[in-house]
């Protein structure tokens, strides 16, 4: 049987990484800031929490490690888009290319390898009723998260920040100070999600292994309106595509075509929502007209 049990086990674990990833990407899209940079900052906690957990031992350490490593990496974003007021399209771009280079040469000088580094001394995390704790952690933060932006001051505050900057300056909140606390979350988001990919999913590191996860959890923050019970969804949708691509591997399709799941389901996944809100906006423009009341 195709859709059983193991496969919904297998998308939830799938899900864990984008998930905590698109979080981060909310935060920074209600504070105003298009954050694309989230593949490099999952790539920079993948290595360091490998790193981190070989060299201490402790895969603890190494999750630590990663949500850190990733907070002082999205102050690229946070310095360049925010206080030089940059473009945070172009400055997410080179951080995912930085990344990919830097931790291919961190890889060779630190491991001495090229390609993979897979120890069998390398400790990953625990499982605790078929996840890891960071998998947990990921769907109580989108709790969290909802009731952050919707209920407590500095959720509200940030919002406001996004929407109408200069009126919450002159309500006294300072749009920098939020944007930089938006960014900084992110990236420790980010950290603990490359942690978990590289030492929940798999305990190893391979050159560029977030292999476009951070790109699909930008997509999941557009596809669900940087809302954290959309986002949820997104990724799950995500999760299933990629734990059917692994089944359908299983069964004899070529890797090529089954590697490719989740990403034409991202495709259509943009298609269809860019296509509703075109018949939305398209529908209210009518009903304004007919009205008489300007859209």
């Amino acid at each position: 049987m195709f859709l059983d049990s193991d496969l919904l086990m297998s998308a939830l674990r799938a899900l864990t990484p984008i998930l905590l990833a698109a979080l981060g990407g909310a935060l920074c899209e209600r504070a105003g800031v298009f954050n694309i940079g989230l593949e490099g900052m999952m790539l920079m906690g993948c290595f360091t929490a490998v790193a981190t957990s070989w060299f201490t031992g402790s895969p603890w350490l190494g999750v630590l490690a990663a949500a850190l490593a990733a907070a002082a990496y999205s102050l690229i974003l946070a310095v360049g888009a925010v206080t030089l007021r940059g473009d945070a399209v172009v400055l997410g771009v080179a951080m995912n290319l930085l990344a990919v280079g830097l931790t291919s040469f961190l890889l060779r000088t630190v491991f001495g390898v090229q390609g993979t580094f897979d120890d069998p001394s390398l400790a990953g995390l625990p499982l605790v009723g078929g996840f890891s704790p960071l998998a947990y952690l990921a769907w109580a933060a989108v709790g969290v998260s909802a009731l952050l932006l919707s209920r407590h001051v500095w959720g509200l505050r940030l919002r406001g920040v996004g929407e109408a900057p200069d009126a919450a300056a002159t309500l006294g909140v300072s749009p920098a100070r939020y944007k930089y606390a938006a960014v900084l979350v992110s990236g420790v988001l980010c950290g603990l999600a490359g942690a978990q990919l590289a030492l929940g999913n798999v305990t190893l590191f391979s050159e560029n292994m977030t292999a476009g996860r951070g790109w699909i959890a930008v997509v999941a923050v557009m596809l669900g309106r940087a809302l954290p019970l959309g986002v949820l969804l997104a990724a799950l949708l995500f999760g299933l595509a990629e734990a059917a691509g692994f089944r359908l591997q299983g069964l004899g399709m070529p890797q090529q075509a089954t590697d490719a799941a989740p990403y034409v389901v991202t495709l259509v996944a943009l298609f269809l929502s860019t296509a509703q809100r075109r018949r939305r906006t398209a529908r209210t423009t009518g009903n304004a007209r007919t009205t008489g009341v300007a859209p």
